[in-house]
């Protein structure tokens, strides 16, 4: 348990270990398996940056919410300074019906409660550019008095983010994940149990080229100082103007 957790928002990042091969899969190609895994440690440092950034203005706690079990080196030398572990590789008992990634969505969201905290987020690793206002907004909602969620969805149709004050399991169960259908299947669980649901501003993932494209395309917030070295170190920019032109 954390001291001084009471009161707090969790908010975990869903991390991954970076290792070639298994990271960014989605992004191979363009880039070369060890290129996405330097893209992944990379996305990672800047997201856990962004919830430090947030704990400055609002009562959150970082964590990193990591698989596969044994990996914990592996995945801390990516994190900003002050983001806890949590083992979230979806091991624990799990209700019917809650299968694939949510088990360890929901492994995560019970790990958090479980240290103490009032509510808990789960966050994509895949949003570098995040603005830390969505968190801190985030964590403004659950901290209010009553029971809800907040959903921060994905232009993909996936989600970004997804708050609770409770392990509601019916949130994580009949999903079919790494769809266009999760977010509006989220939507429909939270009805289905009569669960307020509070949706934040949409921001996208970076999971494949086009959503490359978009990240190296500018837009709009926060840096990602570590995402964009690693794109200048990595000559992405230029690789894909040329790809693009040939």
């Amino acid at each position: 348990m954390i001291e001084g957790q009471t009161g707090t928002c969790a908010i975990g990042v869903m991390a991954k270990a970076p290792q070639a091969g298994r990271s960014k899969t989605r992004l191979c190609p363009p880039l070369h398996p060890e290129e996405a895994a330097a893209l992944s440690a990379a996305f990672l440092r800047d997201t856990t940056e962004t919830i430090a950034i947030a704990a400055k203005s609002a009562p959150i706690t970082p964590y990193a919410a990591y698989a596969p079990a044994g990996s914990e080196a592996m995945v801390a030398r990516h994190l900003a300074e002050g983001t806890h572990l949590l083992l979230a590789d979806g091991s624990s008992p799990m209700p019917e019906g809650v299968s694939g990634f949510g088990r360890c969505l929901l492994h995560a969201i019970h790990g958090m409660l479980d240290a103490g905290h009032t509510a808990a987020c789960v966050l994509s690793s895949d949003s570098p550019t995040l603005p830390s206002a969505l968190l801190i907004q985030a964590a403004e909602i659950l901290m209010a008095p009553g029971d809800r969620a907040v959903l921060g969805p994905a232009d993909d149709g996936g989600y970004y983010l997804l708050g609770l004050k409770a392990p509601h399991a019916a949130m994580f169960a009949d999903i079919a994940w790494s769809t266009g259908s999760v977010a509006d299947a989220t939507r429909a669980r939270a009805q289905s149990i009569g669960l307020e649901l509070v949706e934040i501003a949409p921001w996208y993932d970076v999971d494949d080229a086009a959503s490359l494209e978009v990240l190296l395309a500018g837009r709009d917030g926060d840096a990602a100082p570590c995402t964009m070295a690693a794109i200048d170190r990595l000559g992405l920019r230029s690789r894909l103007r040329q790809a693009a032109a040939e």
